[in-house]
This record gives C-alpha cells, sequence and structure tokens, in this order.
C-alpha cells in the first residue's frame, strides 16, 4: 500500500507519490476508457438482438471481433517493444470511438462488423471491465517501464480499481439504453445514446494520451536506458528470450480463453433470457457489482505479499471457475447476481496480479510482445467458442455453456499452479532472501528474474 502517513493516507491512496505523470494519465485514459467498455458491454448484445440476430448470429459477430482484436493486440505488442507506446495508447481508443460512432449511425450490419472488429467493439459483460482494448499490451508494458519493481503489484491494482470504476459508471449509463423492438430506425434511436456515450469516453481516452512522455526504455536492467535511436530499428522482433515463459503462458490461456469465450460475451444476454429483464435493471447489478468490489483491486497486492502471487492467483482462479455453476443454477435474478458479485469480486482481486506476473517474468525488451502474445491463444479461443455456446444457449441449454466454462477455469487453475508454482518473481524472491524464508524460485523462464539474477545484460542481448 502507499508509503503516506496517516494524515495523507486517503490523499494518496489512489494517487501516490511514487505514481508519476505518465501512470496518472494512463490511470485516467483506462477510467473513462472502461467506462465506454463497460456500456458496450451491457448494450451490445441486447442491441443485436433486437436488430433479429440470433444467440448464433451474436457469437459470429463477436468471434470476428475477437479475432481481428487477436491480430491487433500481437501486431500492437511487437511493434511497440520497437517503435514506443504511445501511438497506440492515442490510435486504438479512436478506433473504438470511430466504432461507437457507426454503432449509433448506420443501418448496414455488415459495417457494424467491420467497424466492430477495428474498434474491439462490445466484447464482455458491463461488469468485467478488465480490458480496455488491444492496447493494452502496451499500456501494461509502459506501466511497468514507469515503476519500480516493488510497486508494480500495486500499480497494476490501482489501473484495476480505474477500471472499476469505469464500469461502475458504465453499468449506469446503461439505462440510456432502452429496449425496443420494432422498426429498424426505431431500434436504432433506441440505442444511439448509449452508443454516442460509448465513442465520447473512447475519444477522450484517446486525446489524455496525448500528453504522455515516453520514457527511456530499458536493456538487462531496470537501469539501464536504452537510446531512442536504438530501440526504433529493425521493425518487430519475435521474443526469444522469453519463449519458456510465453509456452507455459499459451497453454494455461487457451483453456482460459475457451472458457471466457463461452460466457464473457453472452453474458448481459444470459440475464435477459433467463430472468426476462432490460438493459436498465441489467446496468444496475453491473453498477451493485462494480462499486461492491472496488476495493477487491487494492488489496490484490497485499494478497500477493501475503501469500505470493501464484498461491493468490491459483486460489482467486479456482473461486472464479467454482462460482459460474451455481450463478447459473440460481432461481432468481437477484440470488444470480449476488453470486455473481462475489465472483466478480474474485475476478477483480486476480486481474491485476495476471497482469504484473507476465511483465515482471518477461525480459524488459520484450515486455510488450510478452504481454500481447501471451494472449493470443486465449484471444483466439474466445472468437471460437461463442459460436459453440451461442448454439448450446439457443438448441440445449441456457446454463449447460456457462457450467462446461467452468469446468474448464478450473482445469485452468490447476495448470497455472502446475506450471508456475516454483517461478516467483524478483520481488518476492528478493523478500524471500532478506527474511530467510525460504519459498519459491526462478525456474528458468527466461524472463526479467533471470536477466536481474545474472547480472546486467549487454546492450545487444547477447550473454
Amino acid at each position: 500500500m502507499p508509503d503516506a502517513g496517516p494524515p495523507s493516507a486517503r490523499r494518496h491512496l489512489l494517487w501516490p507519490p511514487w505514481m508519476d505523470r505518465n501512470l496518472r494519465l494512463v490511470w485516467s485514459a483506462r477510467l473513462v476508457m472502461s467506462v465506454g467498455r463497460a456500456l458496450a458491454g451491457v448494450v451490445t448484445a441486447l442491441y443485436l438482438a433486437d436488430r433479429g440476430l440470433s444467440a448464433v448470429g451474436i457469437a459470429l459477430v463477436f468471434m470476428v471481433v475477437a479475432l481481428a482484436s487477436a491480430l491487433l493486440s500481437s501486431l500492437s505488442g511487437l511493434l511497440s517493444d520497437r517503435v514506443g507506446r504511445k501511438p497506440f495508447l492515442v490510435v486504438f481508443p479512436l478506433l473504438t470511438a470511430a466504432a461507437g460512432l457507426v454503432f449509433a449511425l448506420a443501418r448496414p450490419l455488415a459495417l457494424l462488423v467491420v467497424f466492430a472488429a477495428l474498434g474491439s467493439f462490445g466484447r464482455g459483460a458491463g461488469a468485467g471491465a478488465g480490458a480496455v482494448g488491444p492496447y493494452q499490451a502496451v499500456e501494461s508494458a509502459l506501466a511497468t517501464e514507469s515503476v519500480r519493481a516493488g510497486r508494480r503489484n500495486d500499480v497494476f491494482g490501482r489501473l484495476a480499481f480505474a477500471s472499476s470504476l469505469g464500469a461502475l459508471a458504465g453499468g449506469l449509463l446503461a439505462d440510456l439504453a432502452h429496449r425496443h423492438h420494432g422498426a429498424l430506425g426505431a431500434v436504432i434511436a433506441a440505442y444511439r445514446p448509449a452508443f454516442l456515450a460509448v465513442a465520447a469516453c473512447s475519444a477522450l481516452a484517446g486525446l489524455l494520451a496525448l500528453w504522455i512522455r515516453e520514457p527511456a526504455r530499458t536493456t538487462g536492467g531496470d537501469d539501464v536506458p536504452v537510446p531512442r535511436g536504438k530501440e526504433r530499428r529493425g521493425g518487430m522482433r519475435w521474443p526469444a528470450r522469453s519463449v519458456p515463459l510465453l509456452v507455459r503462458l499459451w497453454a494455461t490461456n487457451t483453456v482460459n480463453g475457451v472458457a471466457v469465450g463461452m460466457f464473457g460475451p453472452f453474458v448481459s444476454y444470459w440475464f435477459a433470457l433467463r430472468y426476462h429483464v432490460g438493459p436498465g435493471e441489467i446496468g444496475a447489478l453491473f453498477a451493485v457489482v462494480n462499486l461492491a468490489t472496488l476495493p477487491t483491486t487494492l488489496e490484490a497486492a497485499g494478497l500477493a505479499r501475503r501469500f505470493g502471487i501464484i498461491r493468490a492467483m491459483t486460489a482467486l482462479r479456482l473461486a472464479q471457475a467454482v462460482l459460474l455453476v451455481p450463478m447459473v443454477l440460481s432461481p432468481s435474478f437477484l440470488l444470480a447476481g449476488a453470486i455473481y458479485l462475489v465472483r466478480m469480486a474474485a475476478q477483480r482481486a486476480a486481474l491485476p496480479l495476471r497482469q504484473s506476473y507476465v511483465l515482471a517474468m518477461a525480459h524488459p525488451e520484450e515486455r510488450a510482445s510478452v504481454a500481447a502474445l501471451s494472449n493470443l491463444p486465449s484471444q483466439l479461443a474466445m472468437g471460437a467458442s461463442p459460436l459453440a455456446s451461442g448454439y448450446l444457449l439457443e438448441e440445449v441449454s441456457l446454463s449447460l455453456p456457462f457450467e462446461l466454462a467452468g469446468l474448464l477455469q478450473a482445469l485452468n487453475a490447476g495448470l497455472y499452479w502446475l506450471f508456475f508454482r516454483h517461478a516467483a518473481p524478483e520481488e518476492e524472491r528478493a523478500r524471500s532472501a532478506r527474511t530467510g524464508s525460504g519459498g519459491a524460485v526462478g525456474v528458468g523462464l527466461g524472463g526479467a528474474g533471470d536477466v536481474e539474477a545474472a547480472g546486467r545484460a549487454p546492450a545487444d542481448g547477447r550473454g
């Protein structure tokens, strides 16, 4: 938690002295972007349904969006390690703003799909709010480079807090949309205010990023800057030094991607079908969830310090898996919402730790590439699995896709523990060494910890 004493603790809770100008801009951009993402997450599936698309049709749209997002995320991660972070933090939110305008004004379904893909638009639930788009790996790399290792979990917790706060506002704004079954023009008009709000929030996030001043990058250690002329040569480069880490992440993230793709895009749609509620009720539920779970993001760093980051993440992932089943079997909207709230509390605490761990274990020159590529199988799986889920929702059972997703997430938790239980990040190994408590040690994942343990790496990366 922040270093400030009791008199100033409240003032520095979100923006402590160690958060520099860049981190405050990133935090603010994450906040407003999450408002738009959450609002779009509530209304997009309902809007497509009111335009006459079936569950399978909605799944096909989200599949296209997921595949495009995977491609854009990978390209942005690989390129930003060579050309810098800032351009991606400006351009991608503006693409989402353009998608919001198209959804607010356009009629042709094909045009909606194209802009949804370019803006990674409408995926996820309004209480999810963990992702801000394909540039999240770039944002995470910039945040990691702006803070010392001991504060990395804290800064990701604060970014997750911004997402939760934004999702709270986005859920409340969902009442701007009113379900309307009828003529196409009337349906578009009913949802127009919500999509215009998404466009405005996204554009503001891109404009805030214009004021970011990108720091000098590092090579083998956190104190060795890379000259800007050198860091921009060579175009995209495969993160060869982080391949052992990537292989393990690909295995776990693929399983999790299938699970999340089966239920994530359909949460608001499922609530509407299962309990016959509309955007207002669903938005209100997501607002309550986001308000109640706000503190969990700030406590994530404390959980990692107390239990170790791998133990904490494994337990939280398992809790998310188990709670999906009673949620979908609940007889009432109120009970299902209460279980969903508890599940989201676990998800909110796990998210910043997961992001922080990947950036901690990646080689300093490959952070954005690793963060982006580690999610590639997950994004591809999330693109394919909604199609199966849409079929099951429409033809078999409203609960079966969620139950299968719970089983897959439980498997994911077990794999995560198996692969990473002995691979602690640098700050945990240093803390264990100081206290003489032993604990987890690195297993040679080719990341930042290996570089630090071996001393300063040469500037050209050759050992």
